[in-house]
């Protein structure tokens, strides 16, 4: 999975989001910048977000005991003891594109309820329950779920500047989030190499949401298909958060905005890479409405995969995606849900 990087490419664009607070003129030159970030490439580093180093070194410090944990701990968590698709995935048991990710995660989301669907009601209601938390290390529940609410903050905003970047509405998708939004965190580890030397920390993907924030250490190893169709190396950048669209932005403007693919090469030998990508992401209940904007002529329609559908409402598509990515959880809880081989 190795890949030559061109000159060209030896940085995504990068994006200071405090400008919009520095009066008219830096405000429109953000514009300038999201608007071509958004359309060409589909991902960005971005800076000047106001999350503060002590906020990012409470969540990887937490993040790092978790996975310094006794492996009886973390496996205490396992999410095939969830039917909500959260806790702790073990080295090789989550999937992209039907292979294995050489990487282990916890998974977390907004902590409510479970809510068991009705008769008659989605199964994607089965995706709201609560999150697993390791009882060796009560600080985690607090630094995670903080971090949550922190980033949805800083994504919020974003998507409002982006709206307005390309001539919308800004509060056009207000309605889809709110108290009811179903954020994701992801806490990532990858242990290194596969002893099969496959590579793949995770497969080639885009992500089913709105946007994707993503802390990554100095490691490296994302790499993100660019127009020449190759996929290119982002080289780590102190401080700041790599930005991508998922596929409701595309899908809300026709293919004008990006979702673009993106995967993760393990690192070398045992050395290991830790990231956090937080999932902006609305209710599951959301039917996300064609974005009203005036380069919608323009629109060249959204990417075509028949083994990908994507569908009016947010809850269908996650609720595809995780059946796809968890088969042990799967098939111990949702087998009814599962197409037949």
């Amino acid at each position: 999975m190795t890949t030559h990087t061109a000159t060209s490419y030896d940085q995504l664009p990068i994006v200071d989001l405090s400008a919009a607070d520095r009066g008219p003129q830096a405000r429109a030159l953000l514009h300038a910048q999201l608007h071509s970030a958004a359309h060409d490439v589909g991902f960005f580093q971005l800076v000047g977000h106001g999350v503060t180093r002590a906020e990012t070194d409470a969540l990887l410090t937490a993040m790092r005991a978790f996975f310094a944990l006794p492996e009886a701990d973390r496996l205490a968590l396992d999410n095939t003891g969830s039917p909500h698709f959260r806790g702790y995935t073990r080295t090789g048991d989550e999937h992209t594109a039907g292979a294995r990710d050489w990487r282990d995660q916890l998974d977390i989301g907004a902590e409510r309820p479970a809510r068991i669907p009705a008769p008659g009601e989605p199964p994607y209601w089965w995706l709201q329950g609560p999150n697993q938390w390791p009882a060796a290390l009560p600080g985690l529940r607090t630094a995670a779920l903080t971090w949550i609410d922190r980033l949805g903050t800083v994504a919020d905003r974003l998507l409002r500047e982006l709206l307005t970047a390309i001539g919308a509405p800004a509060d056009f998708y207000d309605p889809v989030f709110g108290d009811h939004a179903h954020p994701h965190l992801k806490l990532v580890r990858y242990p290194g190499s596969a002893a099969d030397g496959t590579g793949q920390g995770v497969g080639a993907h885009k992500d089913y949401g709105f946007l994707t924030l993503l802390l990554q250490d100095t490691v490296g190893g994302l790499q993100v298909e660019r127009e020449d169709g190759r996929f290119h190396d982002v080289p780590p950048l102190d401080g700041a958060f790599v930005v991508n669209l998922g596929e409701l932005l595309e899908v809300a403007t026709n293919g004008y905005l990006l979702a673009t693919n993106h995967r993760v090469v393990s690192p070398p030998g045992a050395t290991e890479r830790f990231s956090v990508p937080f999932f902006y992401n609305p209710r599951l209940d959301a039917r996300i409405e064609p974005l009203p904007f005036p380069h919608a002529a323009q629109a060249p329609g959204i990417t075509t995969d028949p083994t990908n559908p994507l569908y009016a409402e947010y809850g269908y598509n996650e609720l595809k995606g995780k059946l796809r990515a968890h088969p042990l959880a799967a098939r111990r809880h949702h087998a009814d849900l599962l197409t037949p081989a």
